[in-house]
């Protein structure tokens, strides 16, 4: 089970902590499971860059950056170093441990 903390760069909104957050599911799907909207036009299978957030800290949990993702990533807003895409965030089953992640500001995603 982990911890998925979640900040906003959206003005007004709060962040939120959600507790016991199953392994082998994406950022994106946690945060969908609790109504925490994320854009993802593509669909979840990184054809996009909507579902674009940044990871501040538990990288460690998620696989390794393919260059698929890269490419996307590269496409997204404000791209930065911490950059991942929530469909390919995917929890390791086999651990346990805080997530990190701050969401973009939505209001500025084009192409809902």
């Amino acid at each position: 089970m982990y911890t998925l903390k979640i900040n906003f760069e959206q003005q007004g909104v709060e962040p939120i902590t959600l507790e016991n957050v199953q392994g082998g599911q994406s950022v994106l799907e946690a945060l969908l499971d609790n109504d925490i909207e994320l854009h993802h036009n593509c669909g979840m299978v990184c054809a996009c860059s909507t579902c674009h957030l940044y990871v501040n800290a538990g990288d460690e949990f998620f696989p390794e950056i393919i260059d698929r993702e890269e490419d996307f990533i590269d496409r997204a807003r404000n791209p930065q170093i911490n950059s991942r895409l929530g469909c390919q965030c995917i929890l390791n089953t086999n651990m346990t441990g805080t997530v990190n992640v701050t969401l973009p500001d939505q209001t500025l995603i084009y192409g809902d």
